[in-house]
């Protein structure tokens, strides 16, 4: 044999050896990863190739599609899939695609990296790198929680858990937006307990409390879900009612006001009976001009209904009373 083909022989061999081990060390780093990482055809599905790590978690590829080792009960391509983004117009790959996934088989949350790769053989494959976010998904879900919860409690009027002032100014502005570019009627009830002070005094605060907390129970059940009621005080409480005219605002303040008067709250030391005195205030957003602020529509009816609630007070209490343009005009609050 010529020195020259021995030479030959020798460098093939080097460099199989150091293919070898370019090999192994690819495999040792795959496979020492905390993350799943396969190979799928892109067309077939058929699995490739995963690392221990996907194995331990999933099984191995036993000639089996990707869907069938990694998800549950699937017999075809998942809807979810995402190997129609990891090609361009032209059918090359176009770069990785990064997304989050809660699996199907073990409940867990990854954040996916795939892209569309050529195999060693020429064909397109897909390759993904899955790591385990379920940690950071959950505390993600706890601070969103939190916030939600501190939201509601901003909005939120501790004791009677109706919408506070602050929430019921917010909320009413909105639907007086809409109404108004709608061109509907709105009605504005303010609403006062009779002689609040003398529950308390009479019996106690914790008394007095029962009774907020049961008015507003009550006022509650016959409000509809698309009004804003809010404790907006001590013992005053407000109602937006959008779409309503003055006759439908009447009726269900008359409502309240019979449920309130009807009703005995109990407490240790015997029953408590509470009424009410009602003001309304109604608009015809259509005639109102376009420039004028939500929030100079609300303050005006609020002003007129807190006007009409004083009225009924006037008269007597435990009763409803309707702003009247003419006559109340210049009434004090």
């Amino acid at each position: 044999m010529s020195s020259a083909c021995s030479a030959d022989k020798g460098a093939s061999s080097v460099q199989s050896a150091q293919g070898k081990q370019s090999y192994q060390a690819i495999e040792t780093i795959l496979n020492s990863l905390d993350a799943l990482v396969y190979v799928s055809d892109l067309h077939t599905y058929e699995l490739l190739y995963i690392n221990d790590y996907g194995s331990a978690q999933w099984g191995p590829i036993a000639g089996r599609k990707c869907y069938q080792v990694l998800q549950v009960g699937q017999n075809s391509a998942c809807q979810f899939c995402t190997n129609h983004r990891l090609l361009n117009a032209n059918g090359e790959p176009n770069g990785v695609y990064v997304w989050e996934f809660q699996n199907t088989q073990n409940g867990r949350w990854y954040q996916c990296r795939d892209q569309a790769i050529r195999w060693v053989d020429g064909r397109l494959v897909r390759i993904e790198i899955a790591t385990d976010i379920t940690e950071r998904k959950e505390m993600e879900q706890q601070l969103a929680e939190a916030k939600a919860l501190a939201e509601r409690q901003a909005n939120t009027d501790e004791l009677t858990q109706l919408y506070n002032r602050r929430a019921f100014f917010n909320l009413s502005r909105q639907v007086v937006h809409q109404v108004h570019r709608a061109g509907n009627m709105l009605a504005v009830v303010m609403f006062d307990l009779d002689h609040f002070k003398q529950v308390n005094d009479q019996w106690n605060h914790a008394a007095g409390d029962a009774v907020l907390v049961n008015i507003a129970a009550m006022a509650q059940s016959i409000v509809r879900g698309s009004d804003v009621l809010a404790r907006v005080g001590g013992e005053e409480f407000a109602v937006v009612l959008p779409d309503t005219n003055e006759e439908q605002a009447r009726q269900l303040a008359e409502r309240m006001r019979t449920g309130f008067e009807q009703h005995k709250i109990a407490i240790k030391q015997g029953q408590i009976g509470c009424t009410a005195s009602f003001g309304i205030a109604c608009a015809n957003l259509a005639e109102i001009a376009g420039g004028v602020e939500p929030q100079a529509m609300l303050e005006d009816l609020l002003h007129k209904a807190d006007q009409a609630m004083l009225k009924a007070k006037n008269s007597g209490r435990n009763r409803v009373c309707l702003y009247n343009d003419a006559a109340d005009r210049g009434t004090a609050p």
